[in-house]
């Protein structure tokens, strides 16, 4: 244990320094060691335990902040490490690890997403294919002449936009005469009242 000596008239020497210096140093080693044990033995009861294995829940169990662990390469490098092996399992038959367990998980919802898509596809179809045999079954479905009546209506579309368009050449025709004629009366106007 390290003590501070009493100063004599607020006057530290040299060598009293340098044994403070030399506690403090000591003490904070011991404590950083300390912590180290600490973080240590609670990965190896997690792992002895088969508990879930992460940064966190070291932290947690040894009660320190999880930077602790972060700032030491080599902490983090065994925590990371033992998170990365199989747990031990006391149940019998093959066990797992968990990254396998993910790519499982991820596969599996790939999967799930597949199928979802096949089956609304198929449900949309037999949705067409039901629904055109009620109709006809029905009678509400269209005439049996449906593609021939749809060209017709095409047809027809198509007429009406090309008169409309005739409509609109006329309309100009029209109005170019109106402008022409009120020229002319302008001017014949302007020519009687000059004579």
């Amino acid at each position: 244990l390290c003590f501070l000596p009493e100063l004599k008239h607020g006057v530290s020497t040299q060598e009293e320094e340098m044994n403070n210096t030399k506690c403090l140093t000591d003490g904070r080693r011991q404590d950083s060691e300390r912590r180290r044990a600490k973080i240590l033995a609670a990965l190896d009861q997690l792992a002895a335990r088969g508990d879930d294995i992460s940064v966190s829940a070291v932290s947690r169990a040894a009660g320190v902040h999880r930077s602790l662990i972060y700032r030491h390469p080599d902490l983090h490098a065994a925590v990371t490490t033992r998170a990365a092996e199989p747990q031990i399992s006391t149940a019998t038959g093959p066990s797992a690890s968990k990254q396998s367990l993910l790519t499982d998980i991820a596969n599996l919802t790939d999967r799930i997403r597949r199928q979802d898509a096949h089956i609304r596809h198929l449900e949309q179809r037999l949705a067409e294919a039901l629904g055109e045999q009620v109709w006809q079954q029905a009678g509400l479905g269209g005439p049996p002449d449906h593609d021939a009546l749809q060209k017709r209506v095409s047809q027809l579309e198509q007429h009406i936009t090309e008169l409309r368009q005739q409509l609109a050449d006329r309309e100009d025709d029209l109005d170019a005469a109106r402008a022409a004629n009120r020229e002319l009366i302008a001017s014949l106007n302007t020519t009687k009242d000059k004579q």
